[in-house]
């Protein structure tokens, strides 16, 4: 009996060893904060998501390769908030996130939200990469703002000329949510028409929680406009197509990014034939990793790629890389080597930043609906 107790504390003894070691092993594996926010509920929950997609992919296929910074193993943990696309509130997590011991943060979504919780993270010194396309987020001046996408500045000189030149619209009617992203976008669309040679005839604006538009579009069909372009969602894009063709307008609905969605032509319906939208960087089976990115996003998350994880994927890769290469996750120490980032991303073959933290070269591409569907009508740079 004395003879099995002791057999039976000693298999207990090494297998309490066996574990402990095993544990020991895996606990060596420091964890880097990785931190993201964007609208998780709300009207824009379907881009928080689709962003948040992109981000814990490029995590998962990180930790894969099983990174170590300065000769120790590393694994990435992703420390997530809900903005609801809410300035304040985006400033409040802002905070709550740095006290929690991010050492980088990916997000905001919204401009609204990235450009005041910059400020937050600029003061801890926290390198963000932010989806967020407004001019001013890079043009304040931190050290710690990059994007993930083409600013609106290149986004709307594009469209801006386009509808001109391409489309013909001499009278253009203009009108915008009144968020930094949909006002800023407007105001680039602005300059760039009127120095193509078009003439705005009405300026009007609304909010991003509206639905009815009937209205500014009554105010906008006195006008006679040959396009009407709108700065803002989906959310109020889509209902706008539909009044568009309800009042008997003719001109098209002109909009940016953020209505280039499965759900704005499920929302429009057949209202939604004729929209013609920009999107900063390439389509996706033109971008140089694009066929291998969609199979692997499709096998993880069983659903089709939507618009903003590519350029998600990308910025967090980016950010993962600089920490790796700098051998440190320290953000002071591994800011300048993020800065300095010139490597082959998803989306671009050269993913690279200039001296404001804003893509060198993103590209941006203007699609137009046909029959129901998203199709390509022009692609400048980015390739």
């Amino acid at each position: 009996m004395t003879s099995t107790f002791h057999k039976t504390a000693l298999t207990v003894a090494l297998t309490f060893a066996g574990l402990t070691g095993a544990t020991a092993a895996f606990a060596q594996a420091q964890e880097i904060k990785l931190g993201f926010a964007a609208p998780m509920t709300g009207g824009q929950a379907q881009y928080g998501k689709d962003m948040q997609n992109g981000v814990v992919l490029a995590i998962e296929d990180m930790n894969a390769t099983k990174p170590k910074i300065g000769g120790k193993d590393v694994k990435f943990v992703l420390v997530s908030e809900d903005d609801q696309a809410d300035p304040k509130t985006g400033s409040v997590v802002a905070q709550k996130l740095v006290d929690n011991g991010i050492q980088g943060m990916l997000g905001h979504f919204n401009s609204g939200t990235s450009i005041p919780a910059s400020m937050v993270y600029n003061r801890a010194g926290i390198p963000q990469i932010a989806m967020a396309t407004a001019p001013e987020y890079t043009k304040q001046g931190f050290k710690t703002t990059f994007r993930m996408m083409t600013s609106d500045t290149q986004q709307g000189s594009v469209i801006g000329a386009f509808v001109v030149k391409k489309l013909g619209a001499k009278n253009i009617a203009i009108v915008d949510d009144r968020t930094a992203y949909g006002q800023g976008l407007a105001d680039e669309f602005e300059k760039a028409a009127k120095a193509a040679g078009g003439k705005v005839v009405r300026r009007e604006f609304t909010n991003d929680k509206a639905v009815d538009f009937k209205a500014v579009l009554t105010n906008i069909k006195r006008s006679n406009p040959d396009i009407i372009f709108y700065g803002g969602a989906e959310t109020q894009s889509a209902p706008m197509a539909k009044q568009v063709k309800e009042l008997g307008i003719k001109a098209p609905l002109v909009s940016g990014e953020m209505s280039k969605t499965d759900n704005f032509l499920k929302l429009a319906g057949p209202a939604a034939d004729g929209t013609v939208v920009s999107l900063a960087g390439l389509p996706l089976d033109q971008m140089p990793g694009g066929s291998a990115y969609e199979k692997k996003y499709e096998k993880r998350f069983g659903s089709k790629v939507q618009t903003y994880s590519p350029y998600a994927y990308d910025g967090a890769t980016a950010m993962m890389t600089a920490m790796i290469k700098a051998g440190s996750a320290d953000p002071a120490r591994y800011l300048p080597v993020l800065a300095s980032t010139n490597m082959q991303g998803v989306t671009t073959k050269t993913l690279a930043y200039d001296a404001r933290g804003d893509l060198k070269d993103g590209g941006i591409t203007v699609y137009k609906v046909v029959g129901g569907k998203w199709t390509v009508l022009e692609t400048v740079g980015g390739k």
